[in-house]
């Protein structure tokens, strides 16, 4: 069978390469516990995480304006480079002295915080504009939708053998069945899934090394401060074409309102776990099968890539509401695992989706750009409910007056999230209804209003 032609184009296979190495870390289901390990406390794991999200916050937009100005690839070159850097600091900085310790865990937050504001939209405007500029755009969601086949396939993987290789006792139990004595201390082994993702990061700076610009890019401004003043233009130009044209407008802002909710629930999936009784052995088992799902997603995905925006947002805004409402229910045991794997399908697919929408309806000269407007809203849309929500978590346990228990505290929170979910999904709804005057989405928020009014029905019956 004929290969697809958008898989012949060498930008494209490096993309997805780029995409998958730079993405999928072995040491993510062990995340928390490797900072800990390492020696630091749950405070500083806050601050570093804080630092983290800060610097994508801060970089994101001006990155993706520099990468419309001075090239596509040097940024993903340069998010390929720094990522070996970051994990490097990790794998080799040595033990025993906490400030040290610290400081690289410091530099490994901000520099990663970096790759990823480099990376965002860069990646997939050279990408998209590799396949513009052959005549084969139409291929961009088939991109997509193996992208996220293989994510899927790869996080299972990551999932799995990240957690194996991260535990001392395990490893070396599962060595020595296979008739091979070897000891191993715990902190040689927590550093095994650093390695691991070391090896992925030299493979996605390669996959950046390879990829070319596109024949019918536009001139580049010469020059370092030329460079800087043309990517501010651009800034200021992409913020305003985006204020100025509702659809783009309203993709990237119903983006957040699905991702944001969602992401937030996602992160939240180990305590809701053992909320609803499973094992905490059964963690792992249960996130890779739930990875599994994207698999499914791709093969469903550019089939609604070929509907209309209003029949996909009543799509995504039923699943979320019926994943939100059924966790704030917290069955027992299995009962209680259809709604996170409903949550996962409506990120999933609004990834997928937006990324389509707006690829389709933006040019060249900007893609980046847009693209990193989506991203910082996206992550200041992440940021403000994951407030928000510690906020509501203080005041249902000072709202006790005794020492209440933390699973019980989680528990009482749960209902909120739909709740809140209604009345984002409303306001967003209002704010379309203003914006956009086309007859064909005026009937996308009547069936808006339609499904969160019956949303306030369900949150009615659940708080």
């Amino acid at each position: 069978m004929r290969a697809p032609t958008s898989f012949t184009n060498p930008n494209i296979r490096r993309f997805l390469a780029f995409r998958l190495l730079f993405g999928v870390r072995f040491y993510y289901p062990v995340f928390a516990v490797l900072f800990l390990d390492f020696g630091l406390s749950v405070s500083q794991f806050a601050v570093l995480n804080a630092v983290w999200a800060a610097t994508i916050v801060l970089c994101e937009v001006p990155s993706g304006a520099l990468a419309d100005a001075v090239g596509r690839r040097a940024l993903v070159v340069a998010a390929g480079a720094i990522m070996v850097v970051e994990i490097a600091l990790l794998s080799f900085v040595p033990l025993g002295n906490p400030s040290l310790v610290f400081a690289a865990f410091l530099l490994n937050r901000f520099l990663s915080g970096l790759a990823e504001a480099l990376a965002s939209g860069a990646d997939e405007a050279l990408a998209y504009d590799s396949l513009k500029a052959t005549g084969h755009a139409a291929d961009w969601p088939r991109v997509l939708a193996t992208l996220m086949r293989w994510n899927s396939l790869a996080f299972v993987a990551a999932l799995a053998l990240g957690a194996l290789i991260y535990d001392a006792a395990v490893l070396q139990g599962l060595l020595r069945g296979l008739g091979w004595e070897v000891a191993l201390d715990p902190q040689t082994t927590m550093r095994f899934p650093l390695y691991l993702t070391l090896v992925t990061a030299l493979g996605a700076w390669w996959a950046a090394l390879g990829m070319t610009e596109p024949d019918e890019r536009p001139a580049r401004a010469s020059g370092l401060p030329s460079s800087i003043l043309t990517a501010l233009r651009l800034t200021l130009d992409t913020g305003r074409w985006i204020l100025a044209t509702p659809f783009a407008l309203a993709v990237i802002v119903g983006g957040m309102l699905f991702d944001h909710l969602c992401r937030l629930f996602v992160t939240l999936n180990s305590t809701y776990f053992r909320l609803i009784g499973l094992p905490d052995a059964s963690f792992g088992l249960i996130g890779a099968g739930i990875a599994l799902l994207g698999v499914g997603i791709a093969r469903l995905a550019p089939a609604l890539g070929r509907r209309s925006p209003r029949f996909n947002f009543a799509l995504l805004a039923s699943l979320g509401l019926l994943g939100l409402a059924g966790a704030a229910l917290a069955l027992p045991l299995g009962l209680g695992l259809p709604p996170v794997v409903l949550l996962q399908a409506v990120l999933l697919l609004t990834g997928y989706l937006v990324s389509h929408y707006l690829n389709a309806i933006t040019d060249s000269a900007r893609r980046a750009t847009v693209l990193s407007f989506k991203g910082l809203v996206f992550n200041l849309g992440y940021g403000a409910l994951g407030l928000l929500y510690a906020g509501l978590l203080i005041l249902l346990r000072e709202g006790t007056g005794a020492p209440v228990d933390e699973m019980e505290v989680f528990r009482s929170s749960l209902p909120w999230l739909p709740v809140y979910g209604v009345f984002v999904g409303l306001l967003f709804v209002a704010f379309a209804a203003a914006r956009i005057p086309t007859r064909g989405l005026k009937s996308l928020v009547v069936m808006g209003l339609a499904w969160w009014g019956l949303g306030m029905i369900v949150c009615g019956r659940i708080v």
